[in-house]
C-alpha cells in the first residue's frame, strides 16, 4: 500500500494494541502489554528505549500534569503506521496542545511512538 499519511480513518479503526495504549497510557502495567520488548518512545523530543526506560517515562508523564485528553482524529500511513491525534487541556505550560501520537507497529505491538505537536 503506497504511503498515504493523509487518508483518515475512524478512530474506532485503530489498530486494537494502539487503542488499549491509549486507553491505558496512564496505567503504566498495562500500558508496557502493549510494547515490544525493544521498544522506542520520543516525547517532548527525548527518547526512551527499552521497558525500564519507558516505564518510568510513563510514570512521570502521568503525575506530573492534570488533564483531559480527547481524541480528535486518526489516520493511516501503511499496515504498520498510524497516527492518533489527542486535544490535551489542563494544567501544563500552554494549557491546551494538540499532540499526534505516530505509531510504528510489528508482530501486534507498539515498536516506536513519536509524540509530538
Amino acid at each position: 500500500m503506497p504511503h498515504d499519511e493523509h487518508r483518515t480513518i475512524d478512530p474506532a479503526e485503530l489498530p486494537p494494541v494502539v487503542i488499549r495504549y491509549l486507553a491505558a497510557h496512564r496505567d503504566t502495567a498495562t500500558a508496557l502489554t502493549t510494547l515490544t520488548d525493544d521498544a522506542s518512545v520520543t516525547d517532548d523530543g527525548t527518547t526512551y528505549e527499552g521497558t525500564p526506560a519507558i516505564a518510568e517515562w510513563l510514570g512521570k508523564a502521568a503525575g506530573e500534569y492534570t488533564y483531559t485528553t480527547e481524541l480528535t482524529a486518526a489516520h493511516r500511513t501503511d499496515a504498520t503506521h498510524v497516527t492518533a491525534t489527542h486535544h490535551l487541556e489542563g494544567d501544563f505550560p500552554g494549557g491546551q496542545v494538540d499532540l499526534r501520537f505516530r505509531f510504528t507497529l510489528r508482530d501486534g505491538l507498539i515498536e516506536r511512538l513519536v509524540i509530538a505537536p
